[in-house]
């Protein structure tokens, strides 16, 4: 079996927010990703996919568990110089990409940031990095000396991307990079992003609410609900053939036909509202809004364990169905 680039183990992110009350962000998840996969991170709003990617990368601190990265476990806190250190492995690519670019900084200031802190390279190559990264990602060199204003919502965001990968990383959290953008750019976006992962040999986390696309540039895809993993799996049988109710009811209540082939799902909705996440419920989180709930849902929290498909495929749920 391939050893991971990434292992992350029983991670947690709680954040306090006063009068003894806890935010339940991220609890308890374990998850790795091989070299040069590409691995989705779906759910609602509020799920804690983002705040999962940012604690991955140590862009927040971690409450408990471990992630290890390429057999190191990284920091609980990080200090500056792990931030130093590690900038050249890992890197993020931001959901907006209207506020994650400076203003008042050029594009050439803005890609070649990086380069500048970590990198010995004199202004002349760094400069002709830049310019290669702008081409690279479909954009004019010659537009280096332009600011982020002067640019669509796309290109922005292509200028975030170059700016992600200047570094050549390893690994990359894609924190919903194509969520900001029109139908017609997302689906540049995503291709440009597979075709920089089979040249540079990137390994991606790729967080979004768009299930189609996701299962269109992922390998495996997982489904979180209210901070917990609820599904891991090959991304066509999670898409096509979902074993975790939310995932049914995720994946119908999103009917727009799947963009690489004529299969289309009936409509389905998710009723009830999701639970606070500073009140976690008891047992499965997901029994009160549930087709499928039993009473031992609303008691016992089921564990993620390996389910075979009827495709042989293995599969990750956490479902009392399984048990």
């Amino acid at each position: 079996m391939t050893q991971p680039i990434v292992a992350v183990r029983g991670l947690t992110k709680h954040f306090e927010i006063g009068r003894g009350q806890v935010v339940h962000a991220v609890d308890d998840v374990s998850l790795d990703i091989a070299p040069r996969e590409i691995v989705g991170l779906v759910g609602e709003s509020g799920s804690g996919k983002s705040t999962l990617g940012k604690t991955v990368l140590g862009l927040h601190d971690k409450t408990s568990g471990e992630v290890v990265f390429n057999g190191e476990s990284l920091p609980a806190k990080y200090t500056p110089g792990d931030f130093q250190r590690y900038a050249q492995s890992m890197q993020m690519i931001f959901q907006d990409p209207y506020s994650s670019l400076n203003p008042r900084m050029t594009v050439g200031e803005i890609v070649g940031e990086g380069l500048r802190l970590h990198s010995d390279l004199s202004r002349t190559d760094i400069r002709d990095n830049v310019a290669d990264w702008l081409r690279r990602v479909g954009l004019n060199p010659d537009h280096m000396s332009r600011y982020p204003h002067e640019f669509s919502g796309g290109q922005r965001q292509r200028i975030g991307i170059a700016r992600a990968l200047v570094l050549e990383p390893e690994f990359v959290v894609c924190d919903e990079p194509i969520s900001a953008l029109d139908v017609s750019v997302q689906a540049q976006v995503v291709n440009l992003l597979d075709e920089l992962k089979e040249s540079l040999g990137l390994t991606l986390l790729f967080i979004a609410h768009d299930l189609s696309m996701v299962r269109y540039v992922s390998d495996r895809m997982a489904v979180m609900y209210l901070g917990s993993l609820v599904e891991l799996g090959p991304a066509n049988r999670v898409f096509f053939a979902p074993k975790h109710p939310y995932t049914e009811l995720l994946i119908g209540s999103n009917p727009e036909p799947d963009p690489v082939s004529e299969r289309s799902r009936d409509s389905t909705a998710i009723r009830g509202e999701i639970p606070s996440p500073v009140n976690v419920p008891a047992g499965c989180r997901f029994a009160n809004r549930c087709p499928k709930v039993m009473d031992v849902c609303r008691d016992l929290t089921p564990e993620l364990i390996s389910v075979v498909d009827e495709c042989h495929a293995d599969r990750l749920v956490a479902c009392h169905l399984y048990s």
